[in-house]
């Protein structure tokens, strides 16, 4: 095998390498969208940070690449849309009266 060859062989495994990593981050996070409870208990994962001096991608990688960004948009979507829906349930639940009387002050002054 020549050294280009050799070269290119590398560069594809490093980039495939990287949207490996770069998948199974978008997979957990997909599947703690899925169960709520596990989302819950599951502790912060550490930052995906993209490789550097990988060079272009190359070609054949590109389709996998491409459904990778649209799943991350899709995930980036419904956590946008659970913090709103989150946002406005805090909205409802602070109207909701306790039962509780209503706090009033305990001291008026009437001095002026």
């Amino acid at each position: 095998m020549s050294t280009a060859t050799s070269n290119a062989v590398d560069w594809r495994a490093a980039w495939t390498a990287a949207l490996d990593d770069l998948e199974m981050d978008v997979c957990a996070v997909e599947t703690m969208l899925a169960d709520e409870r596990r989302m819950a208990e599951t502790p912060p994962s550490n930052l995906w940070r993209p490789p550097t001096e990988l060079g272009a991608l190359p070609l054949e990688l590109k389709p996998r690449a491409d459904e990778i960004l649209t799943r991350q948009l899709a995930v980036a979507e419904e956590i946008a849309r659970r913090l709103t829906a989150n946002r406005q349930q805090m909205a409802m639940t602070s109207r909701i009266e306790t039962g509780e009387a209503v706090k009033r002050p305990v001291y008026l002054d009437c001095a002026m």
